[in-house]
């Protein structure tokens, strides 16, 4: 017998140690298995896992198979990897109809099954017996599955199973806003069943998108028809989300161990470092223990107060688990492999002596890793008195498989045997490295020679669109349509792709069709989209943006990223090419634009260094003719490539005869489109004191908090007729369809056609007719959105978008990019008409929801659909301007949007929303913009009626919540800046609580407070100490509980104030002033106290308030609605309002004095000493 090397010799060992505890459960039929030797359950994600030292091992011996029996060892090894995955991909496949379902869905009941019998790959339980949506291990699946293709394993046998596949990747591609039940699959800690988004699902469906991109299946046996497509942009939304929560799990899990396998082995899922180690630090800080890691805090699971009879737990109880969770040995092993792959020998060789030390010994040597590790039931008093100080007891399973594979990887590379670029073909790893800039090719293309010879005057030589032929020039909607065949199959009954969004990632590559190469404009192109794609201003700074978010995006792809931009003749200005976008191209042709370096030249120029992807999933592969082109596909280019953009002529621009007698008429209907609107700002003067009225509304909290800015919404109800004017009803109509045929207005012609929308309807007949076909009120109102959209008559074009229904193609996406960012949205204004979006919803639900909250008034319709979308924008590009913000009130971002301009054109309520509403939408993006980052900005006229918003060189306003960054301000009375200064302090408080803007770690320093009193009562709504047995203080659960209460506030100032009274009641409890707060704390009590003591240092200096507020009882005046007179909202002086936080004289000190006086709990003497930092 030959000598056997060391090496030989203890990789044989390992190979005993697999067999015995690993690949002897295996099921000889499926390759699945069982949870133990008396449940034959088999879960999707514990089966891969426990298959990983098997795979790892094969590897070893691949490297050291120079005999036979070594090489059948491989062998051995290798085809119990390809059985198991196979097993899973047949149990699976029998649940084809789900996921063709899921796909349109996402309902957890049409979810694929999280576990299947061992012994036949069935499922075991019934759809709504489980929390089966589980998005990480499916993606788990197909991260390991592409793993072990590039490792040479082959696991896909044939077309279908690829189709399968493909599906597969469809199903998790909404990972990024697709609450699922999670890694412990329970969703929500309270284990009520509720689904959450979980990042760990997140990360893990991001490391399987990016590993199967365009990845052969069949491994270097394939060809292009076994390759898996992934359109790049689904996994970068899954990127951006996961980095919005990290080091957050979920909203009831402020965090969790599980996310060491998506920072590390097996995902590598985060590309940002900083974000790596701080997620890594934060799990070893708050989770690390003796014994392993708690899977997340307040975890009940097995702990002895746990009741065995109940699956759920009451929110109270969660309390008692807290420092008795159980801890998991199985997250040493992911921190080993985590230290491995970093190369960090000393914090390997640390867990290693920390694992072994709580391991369990066989009697033949063998180490096991158990499952959990419980404080026995006599130890729970002492542990809860000293925490980590109790000896704990093994529970569950021992060994752990799914532990006890990943310690056998961790030696497997501690030993040598593999090494870590082994275990991730893929270069998985390697996501986190720094990488070289990215440059950009951008082409721009002219419509026509005519434009072309304009853009060649300015010395920028571009070609026309039909100049670069043979390559193929096509709008994004047609890769998308294209992208829909993607993954059919007849036999398994699999539609393909479901989702028409194709991102900047996507037409950021060419195409190849088999001799043809097509290239695609980005969607941000597309002008049949939406009103704001025909504002050529907002399109060059969204194409700047885009460009900018390729610079940052464009990671581990192939070649630079191409970006074809068509100018065409509706973007000249008067027939000129306007200057902003001269002064784009000259900038793009510098080399530099916004900081990022890109190249402008022909397309022809791009073809080498562009990425090329074969689109050959267009063949009739299911036909047995691959290289032939689906027939359906054929047609659909066909008619593509020939079709002209048909322009239709006006219906209004018609020639008639004038007739007498409209005068009467056009008096009834002027204004009609002014009626519809629901904004009404009611200016309160910044040179103070004002008398503005504020009157009493019935269905508003009475005093002491009246609204300062109320915004009227009363939704019209339709004209009712009266029997006089019944008679004229024809003659009226045919009058008034003569003078739109006669007016050149397009104010007066939207004001008739409210008119008659109003009274007649919107298909009502006009009897005109047009290519043999009656024209209806709403062909005459396309007519009229269009000239408006060419003349940028703004206002018009909103109102007109609205009553034609028109809706933003993005919209749901752009909410469910706010809402998957943990950002709830409010549309409608406050305070009775606002409704909450807590969950993405469809494009028409949320248009229905949105036309609801408004009532009649389209425009404000419109202008919410907008800003959602420019929000969107935003917290794309600018995750930071939305720090500190739970809730995007959009109702209130309007309002204080036309305040602004009210307050910076110096004009009435009704000018400033007349004004907001005909502001262009790069203009209104641009006013959107100053608001949430708090610059200072000016409006110039731009003539039409039109304004310009100008960034003022002064400093930021509001950024962050000022009560924290404002304290030290200097608060000299400097006369040059009175204007300014007076009303400065009441705007930013405005600004802030609109935008519900707070101080850092605002939430958890509210939960101490909780723990010193019985309860916070605001707006008589009461935030009751019971919340801290169920919430943990950095749970976002209890931050939006918090939100809830305080969004009872209308009026924004109000609400600040009382961030800042409680933010005062923070500094209480963390200078540890007393033990206790005692009961209810009325928080607006608290306000209105320091108020009162304000207004009586006022009058002791003779100070600005004298002139309204600050002046005896029976000397107070008010107006007739019994409003303050200096218009301070919730009867707080406006004065008060417009203090600085800081200083003897600031609002902060005045909430300390009101707090000492009210709380009988506090020192009588002494000093109080606060400070915020």
């Amino acid at each position: 017998m030959r000598s056997r090397s060391n090496s030989g010799v203890r990789l044989d060992y390992y190979q005993r140690v697999v067999h015995k505890i690993i690949m002897d459960h295996q099921n000889p039929v499926t390759g699945l298995f069982p949870a133990s030797r008396d449940n034959n359950h088999a879960w999707v994600r514990d089966n891969i896992y426990c298959i990983l030292a098997v795979w790892g091992l094969s590897m070893a011996y691949k490297k050291i198979a120079d005999a036979d029996e070594d090489r059948a060892k491989t062998y051995e090894l290798e085809q119990s990897c390809v059985k198991l995955m196979r097993g899973l991909l047949m149990a699976m496949m029998q649940q084809k109809d789900k996921v063709e379902k899921f796909k349109s869905t996402q309902n957890p009941l049409d979810a694929l099954h999280a576990k299947y019998s061992s012994a036949n790959g069935q499922t075991v339980v019934g759809d709504t017996e489980w929390g089966h949506l589980q998005i990480d291990a499916i993606s788990l699946y197909l991260l390991v599955l592409a793993q072990m293709t590039a490792s040479g394993l082959q696991i896909v046998f044939n077309l279908d199973e690829v189709a399968f596949i493909q599906n597969l990747v469809f199903y998790i591609e909404s990972a990024y806003c697709t609450p699922d039940y999670g890694i412990w699959e329970r969703g929500d800690k309270t284990n009520h069943g509720l689904p959450e988004l979980n990042a760990s699902s997140i990360g893990m469906a991001k490391a399987a998108m990016e590993a199967m991109n365009e990845l052969d299946l069949f491994g270097a046996r394939g060809g292009p028809t076994s390759v898996i497509h992934v359109l790049a942009d689904e996994a970068q939304k899954c990127q951006a989300v996961l980095q919005s929560m990290l080091p957050r799990e979920s909203n009831s899990k402020e965090l969790d161990s599980g996310l060491l396998s998506i920072i590390s082995f097996p995902a590598f899922a985060v590309d940002e470092p900083n974000l790596i180690q701080l997620t890594r630090e934060a799990i070893i800080k708050k989770l690390q223990g003796r014994y392993g890691f708690k899977r997340f805090l307040r975890d009940g699971y097995r702990t002895p107060k746990e009741d065995p009879n109940r699956l759920y737990y009451e929110p109270w109880e969660l309390r008692m688990f807290e420092n008795i969770e159980c801890e998991w040995p199985l997250f040493f092993c992911y921190l080993i492999l985590d230290y491995c792959f970093q190369g960090n020998k000393e914090a390997v060789t640390e867990y290693t002596k920390h694992l072994e030390d709580i391991m369990i010994r066989t009697d033949d040597g063998i180490k096991l890793v158990p499952e959990l590790y419980a404080v026995s039931c006599e130890n729970v008093p002492a542990e809860y008195a000293e925490p980590g100080s109790q000896e704990r007891e093994v529970l569950g399973r021992c060994p752990f498989m799914w532990a006890q594979s990943l310690y056998i990887l961790g030696k497997l590379l501690q030993e040598g045997f593999l090494a870590v670029g082994e275990l991730d073909p893929l270069n998985r790893r390697l996501c986190s490295e720094k990488k070289p800039d990215v440059v950009v090719q951008v082409v721009i293309l002219a419509e026509d020679a005519e434009i072309r010879e304009k853009i060649a005057q300015h010395d920028i030589h571009v070609q026309t669109i039909a100049e670069v032929a043979p390559i193929e020039v096509q709008p994004a909607k047609v890769l998308s349509h294209l992208y829909t065949y993607l993954g059919r199959n007849k036999k398994l009954g699999l539609s393909g792709r479901k989702s028409r969004d194709v991102g900047i990632l996507s037409t950021s590559k060419l195409y190849s069709l088999h001799d043809k190469i097509f290239a695609f404009t980005p969607q941000l192109t597309d002008m049949t989209r939406f009103y704001i794609a025909s504002d050529y201003e907002l399109m060059i700074d969204i194409f700047k943006g885009e460009i900018n978010f390729l610079k940052s995006s464009w990671q581990n792809m192939l070649g630079r990223p191409l970006v074809v931009m068509p100018l065409k003749n509706i973007h000249l200005d008067q027939g000129k090419i306007p200057l902003a976008m001269i002064t784009t191209m000259k900038k793009l042709k510098s080399g530099y634009i916004n900081g990022t370096r890109v190249s402008l030249g022909n397309l022809s120029e791009f073809l080498s260094t562009s990425c090329i992807t074969n689109l050959s999933f267009l063949g009739s592969s299911e036909d047995g003719r691959p290289d032939k082109l689906n027939p359906q596909v054929h047609q659909y280019l066909e008619e593509h490539l020939v079709r002209a953009f048909p322009h239709r002529t006006g219906l209004l621009n018609r020639p008639v005869v004038r007739s007498g007698g409209n005068l009467r008429r056009k008096m009834s209907v002027k204004g009609a489109i002014k009626k519809t609107r629901s904004i009404a700002v009611e200016l309160t003067d910044t040179s103070l004191p004002t008398t503005t009225a504020t009157p009493n509304q019935p269905d508003r909290t009475p005093s002491p908090t009246e609204d300062l800015l109320p915004w009227k919404h009363s939704p019209k109800p339709h004209r009712h007729r009266l029997a006089s004017e019944t008679q004229y009803a024809d003659t009226e109509v045919e009058e008034l369809l003569a003078m739109l045929r006669e007016t050149e207005s397009l104010e007066e012609q939207g004001d008739i056609l409210q008119y008659l929308v109003d009274s007649q309807g919107l298909y009502f007949n006009t009897g005109m007719l047009e290519e043999g076909r009656p024209v209806t009120v709403k062909d005459l109102l396309k007519g009229l959105y269009e000239k408006a959209c060419q003349q940028k008559m703004w206002g018009i074009v909103r109102h007109t978008a609205g009553m034609l229904g028109k809706r933003v193609e993005d919209l749901a996406k752009a909410v469910t990019d706010l809402l998957v960012r943990q950002k709830q949205v409010t549309v409608g204004m406050p305070p009775t008409n606002e409704h909450t979006i807590v969950a993405p919803l469809p494009e028409n639900e949320l248009r229905s929801l949105i036309h609801q909250a408004y009532g009649d008034d389209e425009s404000t319709a419109m202008l919410t659909q907008e800003l959602l979308v420019y929000l969107a924008m935003f917290i794309r590009t600018e995750p930071q301007l939305f720090l500190e913000m739970l809730r995007l009130r959009v109702g209130l971002i309007i309002q204080v949007m036309a305040t602004e301009l009210s307050r910076t054109l110096i004009c009435t309520g009704e000018e400033a929303s007349e004004h907001l509403l005909n502001l262009s939408p790069f203009e209104m993006k641009n006013l959107l913009h100053h608001i949430m980052s708090g610059k200072e900005f000016a409006i110039s006229s731009v003539g039409r009626g039109n304004f310009s918003v100008i960034s003022c060189k002064s400093s930021r306003v509001s950024k962050k919540s000022q009560i924290g960054g404002f304290l030290s301000a200097d608060q000299t009375d400097g006369t040059e800046m009175e204007p300014d200064r007076q009303g400065q302090w009441l705007r930013r408080r405005r600004l802030d609580g609109a935008l519900n803007r707070v101080p850092r770690d605002f939430y958890p320093r509210v939960w101490q407070v909780l723990e010193r009193c019985q309860g916070l009562v605001i707006e008589g709504r009461v935030l009751p100490q019971n919340l801290t047995q169920e919430m943990t203080s950095g749970e976002l659960k209890f931050a939006l509980a918090v939100e809830t209460v305080l969004n009872t506030i209308p009026q924004p100032e109000y609400r600040q104030l009382v961030v800042e009274a409680l933010m005062v009641l923070t500094l209480v409890t963390e200078y540890n002033v007393v033990p206790s707060l005692g009961g209810l704390i009325a928080v607006e009590h608290l306000v209105h106290k320091a108020n009162a003591i304000f207004l009586e240092d006022q009058m002791k200096v003779d100070g600005d308030a004298t002139l309204c507020c600050a002046k005896p009882k029976d000397q107070r005046e008010t107006t007739a609605t019994g409003s303050l007179l200096c218009g301070g909202a919730a009867y707080v002086c406006q004065h008060f309002y417009d203090s600085a936080p800081s200083g003897s004289y600031g609002t902060m000190t005045y909430i300390t004095r009101a707090i000492a006086s009210l709380l009988n709990c506090l020192p009588k003497d002494g000093d109080l000493e606060c400070s915020i930092s």
